[in-house]
């Protein structure tokens, strides 16, 4: 059959397209099998009591119905203060049976006694686990074990959209430029008598033919690269310890069908464009580039762009505090990358113009760029998926984690902060401190509330025990009302809540479960969404412990100077001035670096994986595009030899136009990134947020020089290799 002659003649020629499938099809796999691991906990053994056959524990979730349709249905939330095992309860349990007690917790209790006493006992004072259950009782409980596969999928399931993302568009882009490379050879079967049904044929017989062989050992790929994923998950702390890959089948079957699929339809848009064209014609543009732009094309990139702005401009204007979630900041730029890489053909020759270099080379490969359009295009399309996946992704978490820094550093106003655990009677003895002018002390706590009768939400929020004093070293974004007003019956909202008017009441949970009705007095704004809500520490009740006392000082007094006597203070304890976890004074900048960084280690780390992986896929593509296009330009670079160009000169005019083609994908990569970065920041200054824009300039910057170091050698071997 003709396709089987011309893949033994044509192998080389098909190896990029055949890398650029294996490698996407190996990324999709590994992606799949990690993010289907992720689907359940393994089951675990019981650590803490694993000796007693029945735990009591308190009360730690708050259960409330909510409307489903014409149904009602029970949801439930974690407390923010779980219920300990009364000390009444805890008597009665002495009388059936040995109890083990945790120390001086008593969250959790261990019961040697027939279960069916244990509940009898018990009743709805408390909960009665047995058998894996028990588990629920552990200081890494199955609800944590799910916490942490839920971070887990979420980066897994970004990183996998990003990876097939990247994987389908080179791979389309490749096999498109490798179809594009042979149009010489359609015209000549064309005018050997060729029908433009049998050229398509061919095509896509050969395009099948790549696609399962690359498909198939980019699944045996995946296959040995996903428990090296999981091991670097591990490492990076996204992870937990116990987590590794499973037995999953369906991440094959997607990966290999993609795979297929990809090859198949970047060559049949190709083909199909190859076989309309006539003989002649077909000759005409193989020697210089003309109409790589047909209207069908055009129509789509434009209608792509429109989408994209217009998704940006409509999720500015209706919800500007989406653009700061992850999950639209990761694919909203996928759409303008594929309106861009699609327009690539028309926006290469306007940016060419814009360029001047200097001398008869320089004028050269400015020219060579512009004739050769395909070519240029094909290796700028995964130059501009790198540099625009690096300055919007990392630039749209810096930008975001530097806004929220800067909003906490504008709502504080205090000079130092004094944290710890249980810092009750510290705070009594901290006003008495010399130089001390105010102090206020505030509690972690949280309101659950239920709106519009279908949700149950929980607001992070604090418990203060001196609104005035509280307001005096916070400067809190408020919209309405007055802080200061707040008293036992009342609370502090913020612009997300359903009932948000002053002096309107609102049923709410505190963080111990106990309903009450409290009062509005003060709203405000929504910012970043950290506000939270503020309530008074006889609201919250006793189980809010005391955590941080925001401390203002007096006119002239030294910041060193009353930092030493808080840490002396009567109330400090020995543990508290050396212990773990104890009592921690600092300045409120050392405070705010501390619990406010602008971006949190484990979200860089990710990305910085996420976006690695996908630099050495691109640069691989680039590489096998370049290689490609060297390989058929054999009398070009002879006539450049005959017309007195030396050895080198070639490489340098062939090296030149692989750094232009990668300037071109870096400047396009760059218009996305700016885009999102300055639609990002017109949303942060609708939310009254101190807006800047981060351009990660190093990561942006490597990410084009290793493109641009890959390009020119690629470039450059490929000219050795022709002689």
């Amino acid at each position: 059959m003709m396709f089987l002659a011309s893949l033994r003649t044509r192998w080389a020629g098909l190896l990029g397209a055949f890398v650029a499938v294996a490698l996407g099809v190996a990324l999709t796999a590994a992606m799949g099998l990690g993010l289907a691991s992720t689907f359940s906990a393994p089951e675990r053994e019981p650590v803490r009591f694993a000796g007693s056959p029945v735990v009591v524990m308190g009360q730690n979730t708050l259960t409330v119905p909510v409307k489903r349709g014409p149904n009602t249905a029970h949801v439930s939330k974690p407390l923010a203060h779980p219920h300990p095992v009364d000390i009444e309860l805890l008597r009665e349990l002495r009388r059936l049976g040995p109890v083990r007690v945790d120390g001086a917790k008593r969250d959790a209790v261990g019961v040697n006694a027939p279960v069916g006493e244990v509940r009898e006992v018990v009743g709805s004072r408390a909960r009665v686990l047995t058998g894996a259950d028990r588990r629920l009782a552990d200081p890494e409980p199955p609800a944590r074990d799910a916490e942490a596969l839920v971070a887990v999928n979420s980066f897994l399931g970004t990183a996998g959209g990003v990876s097939a993302f990247v994987s389908v568009f080179v791979t389309a882009s490749t096999f498109a430029f490798v179809v594009a490379l042979r149009r010489r050879e359609f015209g000549l079967l064309r005018m050997a008598g060729a029908t433009p049904g049998q050229v398509r044929r061919m095509l896509l017989a050969e395009s099948l033919a790549v696609g399962v062989a690359a498909s198939g050992v980019g699944c045996v790929l995946g296959a040995q690269g996903a428990p090296v994923l999981a091991e670097a998950l591990v490492e990076a702390g996204i992870a937990p310890e116990w987590f590794g890959i499973g037995g999953a089948v369906w991440p094959y079957h997607l990966a290999f069908w993609v795979g297929v699929s990809v090859a198949f339809s970047g060559a049949w848009i190709a083909s199909r464009r190859a076989g309309r064209v006539g003989p002649v014609e077909a000759l005409r543009d193989a020697s210089v580039d003309t109409g790589v732009m047909p209207w069908s094309r055009r129509i789509v990139g434009g209608a792509l762009l429109a989408a994209g702005v217009g998704l940006l401009a409509w999720t500015l204007w209706s919800d500007p505090s989406a653009l700061m979630k992850r999950k639209t900041y990761t694919t909203q730029p996928m759409i303008l990358i594929t309106a861009f890489a699609a327009l690539t053909p028309l926006l290469v020759r306007p940016v060419l113009r814009a360029v001047r270099l200097p001398g008869a080379i320089g004028l050269l490969v400015r020219e060579n760029s512009a004739a050769s359009v395909r070519r240029t295009a094909a290796v700028a399309a995964p130059v501009l998926v790198t540099v625009a996946l690096a300055g919007s992704l990392l630039g749209s978490a810096e930008t975001t984690g530097e806004a929220r820094a800067a909003e906490a550093r504008e709502r504080t106003g205090a000079e130092l902060v004094v944290t710890g655990r249980e810092l009750g009677s510290l705070s009594l003895e901290t006003a008495k401190v010399d130089g001390v002018k105010v102090a206020a002390a505030s509690a972690a706590t949280a309101v659950f509330v239920r709106e519009e009768g279908t949700a149950l939400v929980r607001s992070e929020a604090r418990a203060v025990s001196d609104p005035a004093a509280f307001a005096a070293v916070t400067r809190l974004p408020v919209v309405a009302g007055d802080v200061r007003d707040l008293d036992d019956g009342s609370i502090v909202v913020n612009e997300e809540w359903e009932r948000r008017r002053v002096g309107e009441r609102v049923d709410v949970w505190l963080g111990d479960g106990r309903p009450a009705r409290l009062r509005i007095v003060a709203v405000l704004a929504r910012g970043t969404g950290d506000a939270g809500a503020y309530v008074t520490s006889a609201t919250a009740g006793s189980a809010a412990a005391v955590d941080r006392v925001d401390v203002g000082l007096r006119d002239g007094a030294d910041r060193g100077e009353v930092a030493e006597a808080l840490r002396a203070a009567p109330g400090a304890g020995e543990g508290g001035r050396s212990g773990d976890g104890g009592l921690r004074v600092r300045s409120a900048e050392e405070w705010l670096a501390d619990t406010h960084p602008a971006t949190k280690p484990q979200t860089r780390l990710g990305l910085l994986m996420l976006l690695g992986i996908a630099l050495i896929y691109t640069t691989i593509s680039l590489a096998g595009t370049l290689l490609m296009a060297t390989s058929i330009r054999g009398p070009e670079l002879r006539s450049l030899r005959m017309a007195g160009a030396t050895g080198g000169q070639v490489r340098l005019v062939v090296a030149g136009e692989a750094l232009l083609a990668v300037g071109v994908g870096a400047v396009l990569g760059l218009a996305v990134t700016a885009l999102n970065l300055g639609t990002l920041s017109a949303g942060l200054t609708r939310l009254s947020v101190p807006a800047g824009v981060a351009v990660p300039w190093e990561m942006v910057g490597a990410a084009a020089g290793v493109c641009a170091v890959v390009g020119v050698g690629a470039g450059v071997l490929g000219v050795r290799r022709r002689g």
